[in-house]
């Protein structure tokens, strides 16, 4: 593939990535146990916080996911991370 098309292909994915992250990751961290009233008892989400000794930092990872999970708006990291892997994955796969 030439470089062109390269580029063309690896800001399709940035975009792409950056766009379809915050539709998708309430359905992704959904998946891991976090829910719209908490984590969910006995999910992966209610282990790590079990894990944390029930204390959860304020604007840490774990309260991320769980926000997002509430509805609440994806962090620019997570757009970010998955406009970055989606990058990647262009490059990988061209």
């Amino acid at each position: 593939m030439s470089y062109l098309g390269a580029a063309i292909v690896g800001g399709a994915a940035v975009v792409g990535g950056g766009i379809l992250a915050p539709a998708l990751a309430p359905a992704a961290v959904g998946l891991l146990g976090f829910g719209a009233a908490g984590p969910v008892a006995g999910s992966v989400a209610a282990g790590i916080q079990a894990g944390m000794g029930g204390v959860v930092a304020a604007g840490g990872w774990f309260a991320g996911a769980q926000s997002v999970a509430m509805g609440g708006a994806l962090p620019v990291i997570g757009n970010a991370v998955a406009a970055g892997i989606s990058a990647a994955g262009a490059y990988l796969f061209t």
